[in-house]
């Protein structure tokens, strides 16, 4: 055997064990739709034949289509290593950065996590309670809100949606929603949303009629938009299906004040809501923290920009804004 042939070999085997760690890492993180893991387990599968091809001896294969089929197989190890570096940068995204400069409220009441008047964090251990300062709350389309913009004090995923499309249209948004005063139907509305509104000064949460309350926020000039609806009046309202290795983030209200909780660390997604309730949210929407989807940033009380999660995709097209 040479060289060549060694290295092949050795090319083969690491090809092969990183496919299958790769998917092992999918398949447990559960990031991305079950058709991306489908095409995992495929290019595992390929690379499995390629190096059992390898070890009876390419040299066997007497047929020109046996040889092209070793050679297809040979060829598409060579997809190996960026199908892994997408699931790493996935499932690095995963991951909250710390925010250093929170409150520890370990040891704290519920009743006294309560905002200030700058943006304030709390840090339960568990999950990070951001109250961002605000005098207006948006829902921005289209372009991404801009960092450089200070009166942006809170930035993140809104709405859901429904097709992974480059251009934008407020048709592909998922639900009904409103931007300052002008109203947009969606013919995506599902029975488990709920709606977030602000308009004439106020917020609200409406779990019952949402697409009522999108229009009342657009005939009042504010903006709002539908997720599915977590937590109302205390309660329980919807079980999610969603995987462990996950950060989740909710828009809630917590003693009568609005804000966004955190997790912060990948938990499990009922551990999550055991911590809502601790705290006594009354009221929460889901909001989605899929890879890329969980794009968010916040101006701390220094004029500083934070970001949470920095790996936008160019497909993401609506965002909840609060202003000072």
């Amino acid at each position: 055997m040479n060289i060549k042939q060694r290295l092949s070999g050795i090319w083969l085997i690491s090809m092969t064990l990183l496919s299958l760690f790769a998917y092992t890492i999918y398949y447990v993180a559960q990031m991305w739709l079950n058709l991306l893991q489908a095409s995992y387990l495929a290019l595992a599968l390929l690379q499995i034949a390629a190096l059992i091809l390898y070890l009876w001896g390419p040299e066997k294969l007497k047929s020109s289509l046996s040889r092209l089929v070793y050679r297809v197989l040979y060829a598409s190890s060579f997809f190996v290593i960026p199908a892994f570096a997408f699931i790493f940068m996935g499932l690095i995204s995963q991951y909250h950065v710390r925010i250093p400069d929170s409150i520890d409220a370990s040891a704290m009441a519920a009743e006294e996590i309560l905002p200030g008047d700058q943006t304030v964090i709390y840090n339960t251990g568990t999950v990070y309670v951001i109250f961002p300062e605000y005098s207006t709350i948006e829902l921005a389309c289209g372009d991404r809100p801009s960092k450089s913009d200070k009166s942006i004090t809170w930035c993140s995923g809104a709405a859901f949606q429904h097709d992974i499309q480059l251009g934008f249209s407020h048709e592909n948004i998922d639900g009904d929603h409103a931007v300052n005063g002008t109203l947009y139907l969606s013919p995506y509305n599902k029975d488990s949303f709920a709606a977030f509104t602000y308009a004439n000064g106020s917020f609200s949460f409406a779990f019952d009629h949402a697409p009522e309350a999108i229009q009342a926020a657009a005939d009042a000039g504010g903006s709002g938009f539908m997720q599915f609806g977590l937590i109302q009046g205390g309660e329980t309202v919807m079980n999610i299906n969603r995987p462990r290795a996950r950060c989740y983030r909710a828009l809630a209200e917590l003693n009568g004040n609005l804000c966004i909780i955190d997790s912060v660390n990948m938990l499990h997604f009922e551990d999550f809501m055991a911590e809502l309730h601790r705290l006594g949210v009354t009221s929460a929407l889901y909001m989605d923290m899929g890879a890329g989807w969980n794009y968010s940033w916040y101006r701390d009380a220094y004029d500083k920009v934070v970001t949470l999660f920095g790996l936008p995709v160019p497909w993401s097209h609506n965002w909840i804004v609060f202003k000072k």
